[in-house]
């Protein structure tokens, strides 16, 4: 483990990249989603429309690479790679947590972005209790600093309380985010780190005002892992057995996502584990607007740099369209509604939760 906020976030960089740092027992339950085949679509394959509209911006697919790293020169490098894909691909992009800006603010650069992305949706990022503890004036000046289209308040209780040098103290997070969403002038999205929002989480959300999601299921990337291995490193006894414990905390990004959809938030993002173009496809058929995806692109990156991204998203786009076809679905509002079963482990969640998945 490296110390200090610099050396932290090259920690996540390279255990994200290298390391096993998945779910282990739990998954996304995406895969309790089964679409029913249209064998007569009556649609020409050439013709589909993937576009959409996220946040104000058109998006060329519901895609959006999401946020990962900042604050170091290895980081730099890969927000300028991914941005640059988002930018030819016509995706979204995410920062990573704008936190060492505040630290550190000759880091500033490295969260800089728009010299390869002029025209891209970039999401800024800063966590919660972060937001908690600064003015309105603090964080809009981070948000232009990177000429963000919109604010992410990453919410990441439980990666914090196995982090060794992590936040306690979470109180006041939901009246700063409620008044964020009154006084920026961007959308303001509230934003779990892998362990998913609750349909009480979303609840409170929406009586702050908040509108807009990025659910970050648990499946994917295990933050709390993450912060486990460097528990592990450091010789933290405490922390790691913390961790290990709650390896696999965090509500299913299926389950999360069917949560925020019926709380009505305006936009929710998917993310979590989301994987293939099959992915992308279901968390819409549950609700989302769009998918968010993270670890793939930076082990792409790290594998075989920006033309294995190119590659690796090629094939994404070619199965989401490919199921859009096979569900007779010629835009994303029609697959957003296509027939699909709901089986298994999901909907044993989203009945005890009183998550009605019926189509409204």
């Amino acid at each position: 483990m490296t110390a200090g906020i610099e050396g932290r976030k090259q920690d996540h960089l390279t255990l994200c990249a290298t390391e096993d740092v998945g779910f282990r027992a739990q998954g996304t339950l995406l895969d309790g989603v089964r679409f029913v085949h249209d064998a007569v679509p009556e649609l020409d394959a050439g013709s589909i429309d993937s576009t959409t509209r996220l946040l104000g911006k058109r998006l060329r697919a519901p895609i959006v690479i999401a946020a990962m790293t900042g604050g170091t020169d290895e980081a730099a490098k890969v927000n300028q790679a991914l941005a640059a894909v988002a930018e030819a691909r016509g995706y979204g992009f995410g920062l990573g947590s704008q936190r060492a800006m505040m630290k550190r603010p000759e880091s500033a650069g490295t969260f800089r972005v728009r010299e390869a992305a002029p025209t891209t949706l970039v999401l800024g990022n800063l966590g919660g209790v972060q937001v908690a503890a600064s003015s309105t004036s603090e964080v809009r000046a981070l948000i232009e600093a990177v000429g963000a289209d919109a604010l992410c308040v990453h919410l990441n209780p439980a990666m914090e309380i196995v982090q060794p040098e992590g936040d306690r103290d979470f109180r006041g997070v939901l009246a700063a985010i409620a008044r964020l969403v009154h006084e920026l002038e961007v959308p303001v999205v509230a934003k779990e780190t892998g362990c998913g929002l609750s349909p009480r989480a979303a609840r409170k959300l929406v009586s702050a005002g908040v509108r807009h999601v990025d659910v970050s299921g648990a499946g994917g990337t295990s933050w709390v892992g993450v912060e486990t291995k460097r528990a592990a490193d450091a010789g933290d006894v405490r922390k790691r057995a913390l961790g290990e414990a709650l390896w696999d905390w965090g509500v299913p990004t299926a389950v999360t996502t069917v949560a925020c959809a019926k709380a009505g938030f305006a936009t929710v993002i998917a993310t979590g584990g989301i994987a293939t173009g099959l992915d992308v496809a279901r968390a819409l058929a549950l609700g989302a607007h769009a998918a968010g995806f993270a670890r793939p692109a930076l082990k792409a990156l790290h594998r075989g740099g920006v033309a294995a991204v190119h590659e690796f998203f090629d094939e994404v786009e070619a199965e989401l369209r490919a199921v859009m076809l096979l569900v007779g679905a010629g835009d994303l509002a029609s697959l957003r509604h296509a027939p699909r079963v709901l089986s298994g482990e999901l909907r044993g969640w989203l009945d005890q939760l009183g998550l009605d998945h019926a189509r409204g």
